[in-house]
């Protein structure tokens, strides 16, 4: 089929920024799809003009209905980089597409500032795509950040993130309508921002210094169990790490944590490799709330809670997962082979048991299915009168296993 749809980055300098052959695609097009401030760059004719005003999907079902014809769509600087792009080829698949980015938010806002985008201490982050909280993965000492905003609200809500977790003297930098003739640009430190609100169209970048005291979680697997809300019932922190080995967290892979109690072990799977994906599955009602504020306080909004009982409640958590874990509901029939079932060929089944009885449980699977047995045992340094001994946690008897 002939590329009849064609992705035309643009930036706020509009067609003059752009070059010739992005021209000739917005040119030869019976149809021209972009948002409302997109279309406005362009010279009024008779084409038919779709937006986005009901939705993306209705939008990108809009487009189908004019397959084979030329349609151009217009996107913000990259279209591959948080805009319309990966959407467009998932539905109509690249052999029919030309896409032609602009300069981006991201590479702008780099140049502006003189950083380098390949530089290992700068990330990219949207919150646009999410919450503000999505922040809070990335607050460690030296790291330079770009940020994409909802709106011109979102400047004063990530500079207040940082003032409460102690990094309110980073320098901060934001730009309004960047690349256009009103561009703007505000210079200051996150605790002197003082709420005061921009205009929509914004980008915000960073520099993070901590205070002394500042709240630092590093991202390896194992953070303490006071950064996370709790009623107790928690993997600690040693077995939280060597569970997170065993989980073996890879690329785009998906996690279900069965009995997630505070969420510790999918919100670590989520922090430690970009581009994961975790469910969470509850049956207590007195947890969901700390496993939510878990996720925001930690970084990972996109954690999925499933509140139900295992493994009923599989039936409810969508696609297959690559790796599951099991730190509560040993004790009920079919949560292990609902689990194994459910789990992809090559998938991780990672389930921890306390109890004698939880750990016969495992012991039998072992015996039945093979797989690595192993006991954690673990102690602490604490006070015994006025001298110091070492107090043992609970014994953690642990089984992984490999699906065929």
């Amino acid at each position: 089929m002939d590329r009849w749809l064609s992705v035309v980055g643009i930036g706020e300098d509009g067609l003059d920024g752009l070059g010739a052959r992005a021209r000739a695609l917005i040119d030869r097009a019976d149809v021209l799809v972009g948002g409302e401030r997109h279309l406005g760059k362009l010279s009024d004719d008779s084409r038919p003009r779709l937006t986005w005003g009901e939705g993306l999907d209705a939008g990108i079902a809009a487009i189908a209905e004019h397959a084979g014809r030329p349609v151009c769509v217009l996107a913000s600087g990259d279209p591959l980089n948080f805009g319309i792009g990966k959407r467009l080829v998932a539905r109509f698949g690249i052999d029919v597409m030309d896409i032609l980015p602009a300069p981006g938010a991201f590479a702008l806002l780099a140049a502006r500032m003189g950083w380098s985008l390949a530089d290992g201490t700068l990330r990219t982050v949207s919150c646009h795509a999410f919450p503000v909280e999505v922040l809070n993965r990335h607050l460690l000492p030296g790291l330079r950040l770009l940020i994409l905003a909802r709106n011109g609200e979102t400047p004063a809500r990530a500079a207040e993130l940082l003032c409460n977790r102690g990094f309110g003297q980073s320098p901060m930098t934001v730009f309004e309508h960047m690349g256009g003739a009103d561009e703007g640009r505000y210079d200051t430190v996150a605790e002197e921002w003082e709420g005061r609100r921009v205009k929509d169209l914004n980008v915000i970048a960073f520099h993070l210094w901590p205070q002394p005291g500042a709240m630092i979680w590093p991202e390896v697997p194992g953070l303490p169990e006071a950064a996370f809300r709790h009623d107790g019932k928690i993997t600690k922190r040693e077995v939280r790490a060597a569970t997170l080995a065993r989980l073996q967290p890879l690329p785009g892979q998906l996690l279900w944590d069965v009995g997630a109690g505070s969420g510790a072990v999918a919100i670590e799977w989520l922090r430690a490799v970009a581009s994961t994906e975790a469910v969470a599955m509850e049956r207590d009602p007195a947890r969901f709330d700390d496993i939510l504020a878990n996720a925001m306080n930690l970084g990972v909004p996109h954690l999925t809670l499933i509140k139900g009982e295992a493994p009923q409640c599989f039936a409810d958590a969508g696609p297959a997962p690559d790796a599951v874990f099991v730190g509560g509901g040993l004790s009920q029939d079919g949560v292990i082979d609902g689990a194994l079932a459910a789990l992809k060929p090559g998938g991780r089944l990672v389930a921890n048991g306390v109890t004698l009885e939880a750990q016969e449980t495992l012991i039998r699977y072992h015996r039945a299915l093979g797989g690595e047995l192993a006991r954690i045992a673990i102690a602490r340094a604490d006070a015994v009168g006025g001298l110091t001994g070492m107090r043992p946690l609970m014994d953690v008897l642990q089984w992984a296993v490999t699906k065929p």
